[in-house]
């Protein structure tokens, strides 16, 4: 979550900066046409609001590519299916050091920029898709990700919770019994 301050410079929604145009990384992509500061507000990720529940049972967009979607989950247990309605947000790819940022303000989903974008660029979050189904390595392949980047995890599942490690003076010493 940015700094107080940043948040206060968050009001203008930005759409006339960005086109939709083919990917290097996945289908189309969204660039940036013209520059764009950090901590601007891009684009409202916008579709059809259904329950959870509903959207679960929706049948895959593409059934060569079932993990493609254009589901997003709000915290109040709707879905935004960009499917039906959606705008050019939808087409915005994930990539594990993302440029961009989603937030949820008042049931509704934002796109910022994390960092200053220059025209040419193509826009990223992190999808940070959080699975119906138990994990597992399989499910993290299906969910495969593509990015290319440095800080590629491979998934764009959430990453995984990293288990604390108690320092070798703190951990419990096993005492052996006579």
């Amino acid at each position: 979550m940015p700094a107080k301050g940043v948040r206060e410079k968050r009001l203008k929604t930005s759409p006339e900066k960005i086109e939709v145009r083919r990917s290097g990384v996945h289908g189309k992509g969204v660039y940036a046409i013209a520059p764009i500061r950090k901590g601007e507000r891009i684009i409202e990720y916008t579709g059809k609001r259904v329950p959870w529940t509903v959207a679960m049972d929706l049948p895959a967009r593409d059934p060569d590519d079932p993990y493609h979607t254009f589901l997003f989950s709000l915290d109040n247990g709707d879905v935004i299916d960009a499917g039906q309605g959606g705008n050019d947000a939808r087409w915005i790819n994930h990539a594990c050091d993302p440029n961009c940022e989603t937030t949820e303000e008042d049931s509704r989903i934002f796109v910022y920029a994390l960092r200053r974008i220059r025209p040419g660029e193509e826009l990223f979050y992190d999808y940070r898709i959080v699975p119906a189904e138990r994990r597992s390595r399989k499910l993290e392949r299906e969910f495969g990700c593509i990015c290319r980047s440095a800080k590629c995890r491979g998934t764009m599942l959430e990453p995984r919770k990293r288990r604390s490690v108690m320092p070798a003076k703190a951990r419990p010493r096993r005492v052996r019994a006579r």
